[in-house]
Formats: C-alpha cells, sequence, structure tokens
C-alpha cells in the first residue's frame, strides 16, 4: 500500500509540472516567425483568416484540447461565415517562463470580467475612424430575468465554469450571450453562444444559437498565443456575409486587445 502511494504520489508530481510548448510547436516556424514580427509592429494586429464559403479551421493550433473545443463549438452549427485570427502577447522581462498558478488564475479571472468589455473600441476601416464596441457589458443571473451582477471572483481556479451576459454592440445590438469555460495548466478557453437574434439594424443577421466565438488562451512559454474564432450561419441576404464577416474581424481584434490590457496588469 506504501507502495502504492509512493507511486502516486511520484505521478502526481510529474502530472502537475507545467510544460508549455513553443510557440514554433503550436504554430509551426513560419507563422511563428510572423507572429513574432506582428507582435513588435505597432500597426499590425496579428494574422486573421476570414472565410464565407465552406469554411473550416485553418489557422487552428495543435493542441488536443482545443480541436476538441472547437469542434463542440462548431456542433450542429452549419457555419456560413468563419472568422479566425491568431495573436501573440509578448510577455514581459521576469516572466519569460510558463505561467504559474497565481498568473494563471489571475488571468482567468480577468477573463471573466465582462463588464470591463464595456467601452473598448476598434479602428473601422470603412468609416476611418476608431468606434465603440460594446456599449454596455455585463455578466446576468440568467437569460430570463437578466439582473445584472457583479463580475465573479474565485477562491480557487473552476475546470469549468458557464456565465451569462448582456451585451450591447453598435453592430448587432443588444443581446444575451452564454459564456463557457474550460481551464487547463497551460490554457484558458470561452466560448460566447447568442441566446438571442442578432441584427443589424432593422435587418435579422443571425438567428439566436447561431453565433459562437471561442478564444483561447495559451501558454507557450515566453508569450501567450491567442487564438480566437467567429462562427456563424448568419441571413441568406445580399451583401450580410461581406458585413458579417467584417464586423467579426474587427470583434476578435477588439477582444485581443482587451485581454492583452488585462495580461499587462497580471505580468507587470
Amino acid at each position: 500500500m506504501k507502495k502504492q502511494l509512493l507511486a502516486l504520489t511520484i505521478f502526481s508530481l510529474f502530472a502537475t509540472t507545467v510544460f508549455a510548448a513553443t510557440l514554433e510547436e503550436l504554430v509551426g516556424p513560419e507563422r511563428a516567425a510572423s507572429l513574432r514580427a506582428a507582435s513588435e509592429s505597432a500597426g499590425r494586429d496579428g494574422i486573421l483568416e476570414v472565410q464565407l464559403r465552406n469554411p473550416g479551421f485553418r489557422l487552428l493550433p495543435r493542441h488536443s484540447e482545443l480541436g476538441r473545443f472547437m469542434e463542440a463549438a462548431k456542433d450542429g452549427l452549419d457555419p456560413s461565415t468563419l472568422v479566425e485570427g491568431l495573436f501573440l502577447y509578448g510577455k514581459p522581462s521576469g516572466h519569460l517562463r510558463a505561467w504559474d498558478d497565481a498568473e494563471r488564475k489571475a488571468l482567468f479571472t480577468r477573463t471573466t470580467a465582462l463588464g470591463t468589455l464595456a467601452g473598448i473600441q476598434y479602428f473601422s476601416a470603412s468609416r476611418g475612424v476608431m468606434r465603440t464596441f460594446y456599449e454596455t457589458s455585463h455578466v446576468i443571473d440568467g437569460p430570463r430575468n437578466r439582473n445584472p451582477l457583479p463580475d465573479p471572483s474565485f477562491a480557487s481556479l473552476p475546470r469549468n465554469l458557464t456565465l451569462y451576459a448582456r451585451q450591447k454592440d453598435l453592430t448587432f445590438g443588444d443581446n444575451t450571450y452564454r459564456f463557457e469555460y474550460l481551464t487547463g495548466t497551460d490554457f484558458i478557453f470561452f466560448s460566447q453562444e447568442n441566446l438571442t437574434s442578432m441584427s443589424v439594424g432593422i435587418i435579422p443577421a443571425i438567428g439566436r444559437n447561431n453565433f459562437r466565438m471561442v478564444m483561447a488562451i495559451i501558454d507557450a512559454d515566453d508569450s501567450i498565443l491567442i487564438y480566437a474564432a467567429a462562427i456563424a450561419r448568419a441571413a441568406s441576404v445580399p451583401g450580410m456575409g461581406d458585413r458579417v464577416g467584417g464586423s467579426f474581424g474587427n470583434r476578435l481584434s477588439a477582444v485581443m486587445k482587451w485581454f492583452s490590457g488585462h495580461a499587462d496588469e497580471v505580468f507587470r
């Protein structure tokens, strides 16, 4: 019995040791070089891929948990639009190693602080100006009553979490969403699904449960790789696919900047 306990203890020590994959292992040398160059250039946001016909994952990092998470997010959706993004957050000096438990918990807590999304901005290429993305954003008690709640806090890091949010953005209006979170030693994933129909003005654009946005935050030793994807089955209206695709690209870039600001606070 003592030998079994000793063997289990040794196995647990190895199992809980964090070995972060390198950026090259996650995305390949060529994309890794592009991402590093983009992170050092103020005018570049990363790598974006917009697909409006027979969409499939093209930028997905080599991470088994993420592959399963994305297939679950896409399951039953039959999407007409897919926008993917790869972004790189370079850790500052003093943190050029795998994140520790305290850093991972702090990052997770900030990704659940959905109230801080209110007021974030993105650059509108069509207007040539910065524009507010989310006018309001807050966690709610559920999709029926939609009573606002404070952003959550955690005594320990949960493996799974479900949150509901009410968010008003300047493209798709006031909507209710469900957020699903999954965490592991080297990753934080969350998905966003619309529980109400999304419209552009008075024109219905995406029916309820037909939109998913996924953000994957993966520790890559000296940096953090962010993979983001917006998946939707959009209405068959002329020009709607292009409008939705462009809006999703802005959405991914804005959320990336939001996360980057929080990461700065964690790694300062």
